[in-house]
């Protein structure tokens, strides 16, 4: 009697399960630098902030969601705010050492320092 052939369908391999790292970000300046340029990126038309080299644990928006909480829990006024997207879109801190900037360095060190906590709570800050 010959074998009974069986309908065996081909094995297919899988690719291996490839994780990124997540890095991130050292201090909350490199992050609030970061989510400036994504969303000057995305206000020119770039449809997505992933073209960077460095996988990071969150999205730009994930940043101003962090902020907006702080924002309302009344840590920050809008003069912290303004200052942020001021010194933000320029990708630089104010410097304090400077009479014209000594105002924002005070304003801009304050919102670091409060922003800071809710970041590194969420893991997106080291």
């Amino acid at each position: 009697m010959p074998p009974i052939a069986r309908s065996v369908a081909p094995v297919r391999r899988m690719a291996p399960l490839v994780r990124e790292a997540v890095e991130p970000f050292r201090t909350v300046e490199q992050a609030w630098f970061w989510t400036m340029a994504a969303l000057r990126a995305r206000h020119e038309g770039a449809s997505r902030s992933g073209g960077g080299m460095v996988r990071r644990p969150c999205e730009p928006d994930d940043i101003i969601k962090c902020l907006d909480q702080v924002f309302r829990a009344r840590g920050i006024d809008a003069a912290h705010a303004r200052v942020l997207r001021i010194w933000g879109e320029r990708q630089v801190g104010p410097d304090a050492s400077r009479a014209a900037e000594n105002g924002a360095a005070v304003l801009w060190e304050e919102a670091m320092e409060r922003l800071g906590w809710v970041l590194r709570v969420k893991g997106i800050v080291a």
